[in-house]
């Protein structure tokens, strides 16, 4: 493997996912089959619908998507689009056809919707959905992934995890190999109670080093970080907060 690139990893941190509605700028725009351009919309810090991201086409007002705390999207084949986020003790993913996303007036999610446990509105159900149990024992695993889910090489997912102790990894990452059917859980051995601020700090985001392979991401609050090849271990922080 190529020894990682400081300079390459800050470069690809500012363009990998967060979530909502804090990284929103980091959520990819597309053009659907139809030619549509879509784009994603922060509803500002004030008002009903303060900190929601929507989902809108180019030069229309109306949302075809509203995102509540903790979702974060990622693209799939043209036009199709995947969110995750936590629900409950399961990690959830759902898909949605761009070109298929019925309009609707924020004034029907104003008030409750941010008050609410619900982190995915639309007037359209998702074409697929499925949940990845939290509980997972780490290492490798098979799942039936949805075929609509299935050109998805892979997508690391962080994700709090049960800790026992205040010794035990309170972050987890969860790799999924959605083309196989598989994921990994990589346990962050090094994010436990003992030396971080749980809560106040987190692992926001995170994704594989292009050319080295191994994963980085950001601590919420500490930094920005690389992994051991293990994906389980710290290696070095990139930039320290």
């Amino acid at each position: 493997m190529d020894s990682p690139n400081a300079a390459e990893i800050r470069k690809q941190l500012q363009t990998t996912i967060g979530p909502a509605p804090w990284y929103w700028k980091t959520f990819p725009s597309f053009r659907s089959p139809e030619g549509r351009l879509f784009r994603w919309v922060h509803q500002g810090n004030q008002g009903s619908v303060a900190f929601v991201v929507v989902l809108a086409r180019e030069n229309e007002q109306a949302a075809r998507l509203a995102l509540n705390t903790y979702c974060r999207p990622f693209l799939l084949t043209p036009g199709r689009i995947g969110i995750w986020s936590p629900e409950g003790p399961n990690i959830r993913i759902v898909v949605f056809d761009a070109d298929s996303l019925q309009a609707f007036d924020l004034a029907e999610i104003a008030g409750w919707f941010k008050q609410s446990s619900e982190r995915v509105y639309a007037a359209t159900p998702p074409i697929a959905e499925f949940e990845i149990p939290l509980s997972l024992a780490p290492g490798m695993h098979s799942i039936t992934i949805p075929r609509d889910l299935a050109s998805i090489d892979e997508l690391i997912v962080p994700t709090s995890y049960k800790a026992l102790s205040s010794t035990d990894p309170a972050f987890a990452l969860f790799v999924l190999y959605l083309q196989a059917g598989l994921v990994e859980v990589l346990p962050q051995k090094w994010f436990t109670t003992a030396h971080y601020a749980v809560g106040k700090q987190w692992i926001s985001r995170a994704a594989r080093d292009r050319d080295s392979h191994r994963i980085f991401g950001e601590c919420y609050g500490v930094g920005a970080f690389l992994l051991e090849e293990d994906g389980c271990r710290l290696a070095d922080w990139i930039d320290r907060a």
